[in-house]
């Protein structure tokens, strides 16, 4: 007979964090997933989901991307010998086909790329990471009607379901 084995509770969501102002500051034009070289006491700040997008952007430098501006909280209980610097770069790690495309986009005038997730693949910690362009401040007026008329449709829809 055999032993019955609990199944680890899977969460449904393997986002880690999400930059939510980066849909509405910029046109998000091409994206990309890219690994993230990080320490081990990253990696366990990010299993208790203490990370921040909030104003991260993707640097092309030799060649290679670094995410710059991505905050990961030590946790309390890291080790005292080890330098914990929240702030620090991160190694984005690509293919040259797609660090050459990154590099073509950031180099047109008016042309970004930022960071617009991090989350888990398998044990791995990606980023998804876009081409970005910014918004005028009409665009974004058009972004808000457009999010509170679908927000009304969908009280409409529900209303008459009700009935």
């Amino acid at each position: 007979m055999r032993a019955m084995t609990k199944k680890k509770a899977s969460n449904n969501s393997n986002v880690i964090a999400r930059n939510k102002r980066a849909g509405f500051d910029y046109h998000l034009l091409e994206t990309f997933e890219a690994g993230v070289a990080l320490t081990g006491w990253e990696v366990k700040s990010l299993r208790m989901g203490k990370a921040d997008l909030g104003d991260s952007y993707v640097l092309i430098k030799d060649g290679e991307a670094w995410l710059l501006g991505t905050q990961i909280a030590p946790l309390d209980t890291a080790s005292t010998h080890f330098v914990t610097d929240p702030t620090r770069t991160r190694k984005l790690l690509l293919h040259r086909k797609e660090l050459a495309r990154i590099l073509a986009g950031t180099s047109q005038k008016g042309l970004t790329c930022i960071c617009t997730q991090l989350y888990w693949k398998g044990h791995l910690v990606k980023a998804r990471i876009a081409l970005a362009q910014g918004k005028k401040q009409h665009d974004k007026r058009d972004t808000e009607k457009d999010r509170d008329w679908n927000r009304q449709k969908q009280r409409i829809v529900r209303e008459n379901v009700r009935q």
